[in-house]
């Protein structure tokens, strides 16, 4: 997929947000500036989420309430760390959005949906979608269209 602007990646992250169910996780990855957290706040448009969704560079884990919990974390500063955020835990209670996922592979549940970002130009990202798992293969097939 191809967005030309930030409205365009919210939209997407919308449509994405509406496909997704408790307990899924999705790993986002991109250079900086890619576009993760706009189509983050996407994910919570769809999710009905009120507050403003912005990076979790520094807390490193933001809870965001709305029809679904969204946890967004941003897993760089986890590098050659072996602490383990436990996003085994909100499975039950929500959507578990992971920045940098790389960062955090080894805590990684077996299924999941990676979204990678490539910034193209100030406006232009391409998104791709590709499922780790069956329980996100009809979801990673719907965004690809």
């Amino acid at each position: 997929m191809i967005t030309r602007n930030e409205k365009e990646t919210i939209d997407l992250g919308k449509k994405l947000g509406s496909l997704l169910e408790k307990g899924m996780v999705i790993a986002l990855k991109g250079e900086l500036a890619a576009g993760k957290t706009t189509f983050t706040k996407g994910v919570g448009e769809a999710l009905n989420i009120r507050q403003v969704i912005n990076s979790p560079t520094f807390t490193i884990l933001k809870i965001y309430e709305g029809d679904l919990k969204l946890f967004h974390i941003d897993a760089y500063r986890l590098e050659n760390s072996s602490y383990d955020l436990g996003i085994s835990e909100y499975e039950d209670e929500g959507i578990t959005m992971i920045e940098w996922p790389e960062y955090y592979a080894d805590y990684l549940p077996e299924e999941y949906l990676e979204v990678n970002f490539k910034y193209i130009d100030d406006d232009t990202r391409e998104i791709c979608f590709k499922a780790h798992g069956d329980k996100y293969m009809k979801i990673a097939e719907v965004m690809e269209c």
